[in-house]
């Protein structure tokens, strides 16, 4: 393949991959007379349940596709019964294992994935805040979530796709579950 000038990536596009387009031309870059948009930080936000992995497989070709440093995230929402009390010091504890646990099961999907090097982080909080957070954090230039297919009242509901979408400062992907 060609070399580019340092610095410059080469552009997000599938016909890039597996050289498809003759080695003389150079790449698209462009297109309705503006500039293609590079993704060069991804943040991969997985539930750890079931559909993780298809989301994180969605995420890793992107990034692979664009050259682009993944981050997965993951983050532990967890509310005490009774907030203030006497229980306080045992929910904290159980806020901890949780998180532990998470990092596990983060570790092991990364390596599922055959991400093993990229930088993972388990956060505690707010769902919708924390990912926000953490892509602005990391300057992501893309969110990659999954979103669930709502029906009847469900609908009136503000879910976290919704809010990352609206809250973030870079593109959000929300991958369809069925």
């Amino acid at each position: 393949p060609e070399s580019l000038p340092s610095g410059v990536r080469r552009p997000c596009h599938p016909r890039n991959s597996r050289n498809s387009l003759p080695s003389r031309q150079p790449a698209p870059t462009a297109y309705n007379g503006g500039v293609m948009k590079i993704y060069g930080r991804i943040l991969l936000v997985v539930a750890l349940d079931e559909h993780s992995e298809r989301i994180g497989a969605r995420a890793r070709d992107i990034a692979a596709l664009c050259n682009a440093e993944l981050s997965l995230l993951h983050v532990v929402e967890y509310v005490p019964v009774e907030p203030m009390g006497e229980t306080l010091l045992p929910a904290v504890q159980i806020e901890e294992e949780l998180v532990q646990r998470a990092k596990q099961r983060l570790a092991e999907l990364a390596q599922r994935l055959g991400v093993e090097s990229a930088r993972r982080e388990v956060a505690a909080g707010n769902i919708k805040a924390e990912i926000v957070r953490a892509a602005q954090d990391q300057k992501a230039d893309l969110i990659v979530l999954g979103s669930r297919e709502r029906h009847g009242p469900s609908i009136l509901v503000n879910f976290t796709e919704d809010t990352v979408l609206h809250a973030a400062s870079c593109d959000v992907l929300a991958v369809r579950l069925r």
